[in-house]
């Protein structure tokens, strides 16, 4: 049912949301209202910055029991000075951490 369901809502809007600068007919960036949208559905992060350090702290809930909330990871290390979170999509969060140790890689050597 819900792969139904899945299916007939992206036929229906397939036709705009296929790009990111594709409007559809109210004028809309779809692709960016779904991302705003997913980024509000995100739990809270905070940094705090202090004279001797930094502080990440995380809102980190399970919505199922049949993940283990151990390997669900909100803070990453890019580098041994720079640590980054998330309020959104899990893959899309492993994606740009790969991205930026990458980055910080190429910066540091």
């Amino acid at each position: 049912c819900c792969v139904v369901l899945c299916c007939l809502v992206s036929v229906t809007t397939m036709s705009y949301s296929f790009s990111l600068t594709t409007f559809n007919a109210s004028g809309k960036l779809l692709q960016i209202e779904y991302a705003l949208q997913t980024v509000q559905k995100g739990q809270t992060a905070v940094g705090i910055r202090a004279s001797n350090g930094t502080v990440i702290a995380v809102e980190k809930t399970v919505k199922t029991l049949l993940i283990d909330p151990k390997t669900q990871q909100k803070i990453a290390t890019v580098s041994p000075n720079i640590c980054i979170t998330y309020a959104g999509i899990g893959p899309d969060f492993r994606v740009l951490v790969a991205s930026a140790r990458k980055s910080a890689a190429r910066y540091f050597s």
